[in-house]
């Protein structure tokens, strides 16, 4: 009864934690947003060199076979089961034995990963054939895959140590220099890859080749450039394999199960893949490019947030206080809708001039962009589900229950496959993005009734009212662009610094109108985002 009493359906209010979580947040979404506008030029960088085709394809795919065991043993399961044991030892137990724990990690996933990075290596010739068959179809397609796919699959070991190092400074409170790592990651892939891509074809190499190598360039700076800070909170790195560690243990008890439910989230992507090959040649590049363009209020917005809000759900659970975790992620969730509700307005309304002005230069043709831009809408369905699903899982992280985002993560593939299968004929590579939004929206669904049962209750009157403010925000903003951009037709055709000028007054006057409307409205959420950052410029 007690847990009942402290329910948030008789609260209903922001967490007393949320105004940390936004403060973090911050601090994350800009280096966030640093790092996803240098993704932007990485690619227009591939778009204006080698288009939407052949070379850029084989790249895709060659990236997608080590990126895949990343999401599966480094940014996924990996680093919130570790920021989950590692939060709890820095809470109940003392430093020493803390350390002694990362530095058992850092040893075994180095050793683990790198024998894990060998066997793909031998192996990427038969992966490549199975992950996208149709490339034997187009001569020396499958060659080039396979040979960029054995350049790029020590990136796996930079990444994963890389996002273990950035759990450890998060629950130590260190936000911004982690979250800048995945710029460093971008820079290093566009200095290294395009010096290397201008110097390869002299010596009878392909040019994509020297991209490949700048993306494992940039995977050891995403690591190098947190371990000063890791020395300034006090690590020191001393190796130690001791495989019946109980934290170690523990830790992959926590990512066998999310091991399995993100393998089942590889089998999508695999899936996807498959079928994209399938497709007219390209596909499998517009719908990269235009999945590139949606990761940016996913990571500036989705990320951030979990990020900042998995030590907090951590904390709360380790101390066993129930209602801060169902505070903390109800209030979490409504910053998600807050920000990704309009986000995906302003995508689905403005894809055609923000895909033309990023990346219709060079080989990247017209028919290019309104491939790229037709996914892009498409992609843009699931923003608000895709990013929220990235609170969700950390609860379940948090209350050690992690079966229940693997039932979710293949109770999805089954959708896929059947929402694919219904409409690739007629929507050819744009059901493929169709269907990435609608496996998410129902992955959001589940993991939200199964958390209101785990959680006994959270405030659903909370986040109606909120979700209802947010919408209408929306609406307004939504109205004033689609009437903008109707007057600005032609001008949006125009020079690249006409574009620009538009598309940035578009997005500023339907930002503006959002956050005023939503203001008027009183959203609670808001008002903490925008006290923080108030304080943070009175600070300056």
């Amino acid at each position: 009864m007690a847990a009942q009493s402290h329910s948030p359906e008789t609260t209903g209010k922001p967490s007393i934690f949320t105004g940390k979580i936004a403060k973090s947040a911050g601090a994350v979404s800009v280096a966030v947003m640093c790092s996803r506008v240098l993704g932007l030029v990485r690619e227009q960088i591939f778009a204006g060199l080698f288009g939407a085709g052949f070379a850029y394809d084989a790249f895709v795919v060659a990236f997608r076979i080590p990126n895949l065991l990343r999401d599966l043993f480094g940014e996924g399961a990996l680093s919130a089961a570790f920021v989950t044991v590692f939060s709890e030892y820095d809470t109940n137990r003392g430093a020493e034995e803390t350390w002694k724990l990362a530095g058992t990690v850092l040893t075994f996933f180095t050793i683990f990963l790198s024998l894990l990075t060998l066997a793909g290596i031998y192996f990427s010739g038969p992966i490549v054939h199975l992950l996208a068959p149709d490339f034997s179809l187009v001569a020396g397609k499958t060659e080039l895959t396979t040979m960029l796919t054995r350049i790029m699959f020590p990136f796996l070991v930079f990444v994963a140590l890389a996002a273990v190092v950035m759990g450890m400074l998060n629950t130590k409170g260190k936000f911004f220099i982690p979250a800048m790592s995945s710029a460093f990651f971008n820079l290093g892939s566009i200095l290294g890859g395009v010096s290397l891509a201008l110097v390869f074809p002299r010596f009878d190499l392909p040019a994509i080749a020297g991209m490949a190598w700048g993306t494992l360039i940039g995977g050891l700076m995403q690591l190098l450039i947190q371990l000063p800070s890791l020395r300034k909170v006090g690590f020191v790195f001393i190796p130690r394999l001791k495989l019946n560690d109980p934290g170690l243990k523990r830790i992959l008890l926590l990512m066998l199960p999310a091991t399995i439910g993100l393998s089942a989230t590889q089998i999508n992507i695999f899936i996807n893949t498959n079928f994209a090959a399938s497709c007219a040649q390209g596909s499998v590049s517009w719908l990269n490019y235009a999945f590139r363009m949606v990761q940016l209020p996913i990571g500036v917005f989705g990320v951030a947030l979990s990020i900042a809000a998995l030590p907090v759900l951590a904390r709360c659970a380790a101390k066993k206080d129930m209602n801060g975790l169902r505070q903390t992620f109800t209030s979490s969730l409504l910053m998600v809708f807050s920000l990704t509700i309009p986000a995906t307005a302003g995508l689905v309304l403005l894809a055609d001039p923000i895909i033309r002005l990023i990346f219709e230069h060079g080989a990247f043709t017209a028919v290019d962009t309104t491939q790229t831009a037709a996914a892009l809408t498409y992609y843009a369905y699931g923003l608000f589900a895709y990013s929220a699903v990235k609170i969700m899982v950390p609860v379940f992280y948090a209350l050690n229950n992690t079966k229940y985002p693997v039932i979710g993560s293949f109770l999805a593939v089954a959708a896929n496959i059947l929402i694919i299968s219904l409409t690739i004929s007629q929507f050819q590579h744009k059901a493929i993005a169709l269907s990435t939004s609608c496996v998410m929206i129902l992955n959001f669904f589940f993991l939200g009734g199964v958390l209101y049962i785990k959680l006994q209750g959270y405030s659903l009157r909370y986040i109606g009212t909120g979700l209802a403010k947010i919408f209408l925000s929306t609406g307004v903003m939504s109205l004033a662009l689609f009437l903008l951009q109707k007057q600005m037709t032609s001008l949006l055709h125009g020079s690249i610094f006409m574009q620009f000028i538009l598309v940035f007054l578009l997005i500023f006057i339907g930002s503006l109108l959002y956050g005023a409307t939503l203001h008027l409205l009183k959203l609670p959420e808001l008002d903490l985002i925008t006290g923080k950052i108030k304080q943070r410029f009175k600070k300056d």
